[in-house]
C-alpha cells in the first residue's frame, strides 16, 4: 500500500507541474498578449517555463533514476499543450500560432548532465540547472521565429472581447532592455539551479513523508 501511495504522489506533482507549464505556454502564446508586451512578456514566460520545466524535469529523473526521463517529462508537457491549443479552434483563434517543442532539447541536456556525471545529484543540479536556465531561451526565440507574425495576427484574428487585465496598452520595446534572449538565459541559469535543487529535494521529502 505504501509503495502505491508513494508512487501516486509522484505521479500526481508530476501531472501538477505539467498542467500549469501548459498553462504557462498558452498565456505566453495569447498573440495579444504578446503583442502588447513583446520582449517583456517573452522574458518573462521564457524564465517562468524554464522553472517549471526544471523542477519537474529534475524530480522525475530522480524518482526513476533513469536518463532519458527529463525529455519523457518535457514531452508530456508538450503533448499537453497541444491537446490545450487544439481548443483554440473552437474560440476562433489560429492553430498555426503553436508552441514547437521548445522543452525537448533543453531537457535532453538535463538527461547528457546527468547520465555524463554517473546519475550523481550535485551535478545534476549545477550543470543540468544552468544548461536548461541558458538554452530554453534559446529555443523559444526559434519558437518565435516559426509562428505566425503576432501583429499580423492580432489585426486579422481580432479578439471581441478582452478582461480587464488584458487590455492593450502601449507596446513596451526596448524601453528596459535590448537583449530578451541574453536576459532571459542569464536569470533563467540562475534560478534553474535553485529549482533543480527543489526538485531534487522534493523527492526526498515526499520519500519521507510517505514513510512517517
Amino acid at each position: 500500500v505504501m509503495v502505491w501511495l508513494r508512487r501516486c504522489t509522484h505521479y500526481l506533482f508530476i501531472v501538477v507541474v505539467a498542467v500549469n507549464s501548459t498553462l504557462l505556454t498558452i498565456n505566453a502564446g495569447d498573440y495579444i498578449f504578446y503583442t502588447d508586451w513583446a520582449w517583456t512578456s517573452y522574458t518573462v514566460f521564457s524564465i517562468s517555463q524554464t522553472l517549471m520545466l526544471v523542477v519537474g524535469a529534475t524530480y522525475y529523473l530522480t524518482f526513476t533514476g533513469v536518463p532519458g526521463t527529463a525529455t519523457y517529462y518535457a514531452l508530456i508537457m508538450t503533448v499537453y499543450t497541444w491537446v490545450a491549443k487544439g481548443a483554440w479552434f473552437a474560440l476562433g483563434y489560429p492553430y498555426d500560432f503553436i508552441v514547437t517543442p521548445v522543452w525537448l532539447p533543453s531537457a535532453m541536456l538535463l538527461d547528457l548532465a546527468y547520465w555524463a556525471t554517473k546519475r550523481n545529484k550535485h551535478s545534476l543540479i549545477l550543470f543540468g540547472g544552468v544548461l536548461v536556465g541558458m538554452s530554453l531561451p534559446l529555443f523559444n526565440m526559434v519558437n518565435l521565429i516559426t509562428v505566425a507574425d503576432p501583429l499580423e495576427t492580432a489585426f486579422k484574428y481580432p479578439r471581441p472581447t478582452l478582461p480587464p487585465y488584458m487590455t492593450p496598452i502601449e507596446p513596451q520595446v526596448g524601453k528596459f532592455y535590448n537583449s530578451p534572449v541574453a536576459l532571459g538565459a542569464g536569470a533563467g541559469a540562475v534560478l534553474s539551479v535553485t529549482m533543480a535543487a527543489l526538485g531534487v529535494k522534493l523527492n526526498t521529502w515526499t520519500y519521507r513523508w510517505m514513510a512517517a
